[in-house]
This record gives structure tokens, C-alpha cells and sequence, in this order.
């Protein structure tokens, strides 16, 4: 991570109006239909060759900067024009599996999706970051930015290893911070009195509004973005965390030893107990494998 990434944007109220039905608790749509065609002047939009979900056009015109969507659970990930198919629908099937983690076709935490819903949360992917200045300043509602060219699905098939997919990251942004944080705000509340917060400031060797000019001997959460503020930086915590107790980060040490130490789920469990046993706690139902784009719940 470089930066904040984290994006308060707006969402047109008939987002989820415009996007797929999810069919009978599945997380996309159903059968894959006949290419459709998109906004006026736009290639034709294939459906794609996933049976769980469905690229369809955007039918709200509020949203007419984006080419096309794809559902999970009712949350849309949008797409503007250039944005690779198969990277739409590695998106999808990360969101869908960090929602379903059992894969059995249902959310694991039913009230984290209807609080993304309530929302209007979704994910927008963009081929160039300029894209994102086409949206109307109009909109309301919360969104996680996903770039095209950091979507690497390839990550995965190489044994994680190699440029890293950081679409396990963005993707876990807008659903901890739109839907954790809503429903078990004493846990991982976006605030400086969640169980998160005191975890965090333990992490970082003690609360520090801004980035200190230097971190204390031993802490072992240091990222140093001066663009992150204090809320900012527990959605960042919370990812390093959770990846790193899911095994996403075992073979970056020293890509991420600059902002994060604990990089296994042994040294998670030993070096930061309190953020540990949160995200085992069984209340939660976090998630216990790491999604690798592949999704079979159907």
C-alpha cells in the first residue's frame, strides 16, 4: 500500500435496481443469458462464462459512466469499459467468497450483507484512475476503488506468489469497513473505542492521530501513509490482520516489512493476541480460508 485507498463515494439510489437479481440466495445470477448491449456507443457486453455470476449493462442512468456490473449478494461491482472480463469476474468471485466463505450459497453473516445493501455499498474498477472523475458528484453512498491492472488473478495460480492481487485487499475494504464496522461497532468499529482501535493502538506502539516521526521500539504495525488518518488506518489494520491470519501474506516479508511485522497466522497468534482472538472469535464468523478466485457456493 502507497496510500489511502479507502473512497467515500456516492451511489445513484437505483443501484441495486440497475444490477443482476440474485436468484434464489445464490450469489450472482442465473443461467448465463446472450450478450446485451451496453450504453450507447459501447462494445456489446458478453455475459462471461461463469455460472454463479452474470456481466450485465447498467441500466440506471445515474451510473451511465460505467459499462457494466456484475452482483453478489445484491452488492455491485462495477466496471468502466476497459476493465478486463475475467478481472470483473475475479472480483466477484473474491467478494463472493469472503461473503460465503463455506460456499454453501448463502452469506456466512447475513447482516453484513444487508448492511452493505442498506448501504448502496459497491466495488467501482477502473482500466485508468481518471475514470473515477467521471462519476457525478451527485451520489451517496459508500465505494471501494479497484484498479484493473492490480486485479492479478495469476497470484493465486502461482502458488501466491509473485505481483500480488490486490484485489484481496480492496475488495476486504468495502466489506469490513461498510459492513463489520455497522454491525459489531464495539468490535471493529471505525472509532477510537472498538475492541479494533485498542488492538490497533498496541500494534502501533501507542494512539497516534497522524504518523509519528518515528514509531516505537517494537511495534509492529507501522504504516506510514500521512494521507491515512486515524480511522483510516484501523481499515488498514484490519486488512493486514485478517490476511495475515488467512495466509495471504506469508511470502511478502520483505515486500510489507516496512508497515507490517506479523505476516503468519503463528506470529498474528503470538506477537498480537488481542487483534487474534477477535477475528477467531466464533460471534463473528470471520472468514477462515482466504479467498483464491474460485467460488463454487452457486
Amino acid at each position: 500500500m502507497t496510500e489511502c485507498r479507502t473512497m467515500f463515494l456516492a451511489a445513484a439510489a437505483a443501484v441495486s435496481a440497475a444490477a443482476l437479481s440474485c436468484g434464489s440466495g445464490g450469489a450472482g445470477g442465473s443461467a448465463v443469458p446472450k450478450p446485451v448491449a451496453g450504453a450507447a456507443g459501447a462494445a456489446a457486453i458478453s455475459p462471461g462464462d461463469d455460472p454463479n455470476f452474470r456481466i450485465t449493462a447498467v441500466a440506471d442512468p445515474g451510473l451511465a459512466a460505467f459499462h457494466r456490473q456484475v452482483e453478489v449478494f445484491g452488492i455491485p461491482i462495477l466496471a468502466f469499459e476497459q476493465v478486463e472480463d475475467r478481472k470483473l469476474l475475479h472480483a466477484a468471485r473474491l467478494m463472493a467468497r469472503y461473503l460465503d466463505n463455506d460456499e454453501d450459497g448463502e452469506p456466512d453473516q447475513p447482516e453484513v450483507v444487508e448492511a452493505m445493501r442498506e448501504a448502496d455499498a459497491f466495488l467501482a474498477m477502473w482500466s485508468r484512475q481518471s475514470d473515477l472523475l467521471r462519476l457525478p458528484e451527485s451520489l451517496a453512498a459508500v465505494g471501494q476503488d479497484l484498479g484493473n491492472d492490480e486485479t492479478r488473478p495469476e497470484w493465486h495460480e502461482n502458488g501466491r506468489t509473485g505481483p500480488f492481487d490486490a484485489a484481496i485487499e480492496e475488495v476486504l475494504h468495502l466489506i469490513t469497513f461498510v459492513g463489520y464496522a455497522r454491525v459489531w461497532p464495539e468490535a471493529f468499529g471505525i472509532s477510537r473505542e472498538s475492541r479494533l482501535a485498542e488492538a490497533m493502538d498496541r500494534a502501533r506502539g501507542g494512539r497516534f492521530e497522524r504518523v509519528p516521526d518515528s514509531w516505537p521500539e517494537g511495534a509492529w504495525f507501522t504504516y506510514d501513509d500521512t494521507t491515512c488518518d486515524y480511522e483510516c488506518m484501523l481499515v488498514e489494520y484490519l486488512y493486514w490482520a485478517l490476511t495475515s491470519l488467512l495466509g495471504a501474506q506469508e511470502n511478502r516479508a520483505p515486500e510489507i516489512g516496512r508497515e507490517w511485522r506479523l505476516h503468519t497466522r503463528g506470529l498474528l497468534m503470538s506477537g498480537d493476541p488481542a487483534v487474534f482472538e477477535l477475528l477467531t472469535d466464533p460471534r463473528y464468523r470471520i472468514p477462515t480460508v482466504l479467498p483464491d478466485g474460485k467460488y463454487r457456493g452457486g
